[in-house]
C-alpha cells in the first residue's frame, strides 16, 4: 500500500503536515504523545495555541500527566520517542504581522 499523505488538520488548509502538536501522556505505565493536532508551517501558531487552550480544560484520572504542549518535526515513519521537539515554534502568533511574535 503507497504511503498517503499526512494533511495539516486547520480546517480548509490541505497542505501538508510538517509539525505535530501534542503533549506528553502517560497514565503510570505507559507513555505516549498526545497529538493535539497536525501542522504545516503557515498553521503551527494558531495550531499550537489551540493546544494550549485544550489542554487547560483537560482533566486527568488519578495517576494520569500530562505536559504542556509542545511542536515536533513530523518525519513518515519515526516513532514519537524520536521527533525533534520545535519549541521555537512555541509561541503565540502576532495578529497584526500574521507572523510569529
Amino acid at each position: 500500500m503507497p504511503p498517503y499523505p499526512v494533511l495539516c488538520t486547520t480546517p480548509g488548509c490541505s497542505a501538508p503536515a510538517a509539525y505535530k502538536v501534542a503533549a506528553r501522556w502517560s497514565d503510570g505505565l505507559t507513555a505516549e504523545l498526545k497529538t493535539y493536532e497536525l501542522a504545516c508551517s503557515a498553521c503551527v501558531g494558531r495550531l499550537y495555541v489551540a493546544a494550549v487552550e485544550k489542554r487547560v480544560a483537560c482533566r486527568l484520572a488519578p495517576g494520569e500527566t500530562l505536559d504542556e504542549p509542545g511542536v515536533y518535526e513530523l518525519h513518515r515513519g519515526e516513532r514519537d520517542k524520536t521527533l525533534k521537539r520545535r519549541p521555537d515554534l512555541e509561541s503565540e502568533p502576532d495578529p497584526l504581522s500574521g507572523g510569529r511574535t
